[in-house]
């Protein structure tokens, strides 16, 4: 049986996490980087990151739920990845390897995933991030979503953070 779930853009695929990209995925989970915006444990060892690498994989192979790999020429350099699904709306998050930013990836699977979760028919696709990421804020508004009214505390790495939420309707 085929579980591929692809969505191919100009640039970009969107498929299934893979047992190839475990060491490229465990770079992204551990990465100073990514850390400081996308909520990820802190891992001392690849080997600790294995079972997010497996969980995440397993759930980009589940039907009902909305995992993708992004692959540049083959080679995962993201994920996205649902962080919450209740009845038509669909919560979103996503992470890049930090050698891909400011060259429009982000902003170029986000929006495919979101036409692809409206296809499905989802009515609204949120998606949320640190009041002071001005990049990811970016990727939301080139996606077309809009600044709601719901923000929220988190308390990550020590510091309390505003998250701040968009969404885009289907409407």
């Amino acid at each position: 049986m085929n579980l591929s779930k692809q969505i191919d853009t100009a640039r970009l695929t969107l498929d299934s996490i893979r047992d190839t990209d475990r060491d490229a995925l465990i770079a992204l989970l551990r990465d100073e980087t990514v850390k400081q915006t996308y909520m990820l444990p802190d891992f001392a060892s690849d080997a600790e990151a294995e079972p997010l690498f497996d969980r995440l994989k397993a759930l980009s192979e589940n039907p009902d739920r909305f995992v993708f790999g992004i692959y540049l020429e083959g080679v995962l350099i993201g994920i996205l990845n649902d962080t919450e699904i209740q009845g038509d709306t669909v919560e979103m998050g996503y992470a890049l390897l930090p050698a891909y930013y400011n060259r429009g990836y982000a902003t170029e699977a986000f929006a495919a995933v979101i036409g692809h979760l409206f296809s499905i028919g989802f009515a609204t696709v949120l998606a949320g991030a640190f009041s002071g990421n001005a990049a990811s804020i970016r990727v939301m508004e080139k996606c077309g979503m809009t600044k709601i009214g719901r923000t929220e505390s988190i308390d990550y790495r020590g510091v309390t953070h505003l998250c701040v939420y968009y969404a885009i309707s289907s409407r």
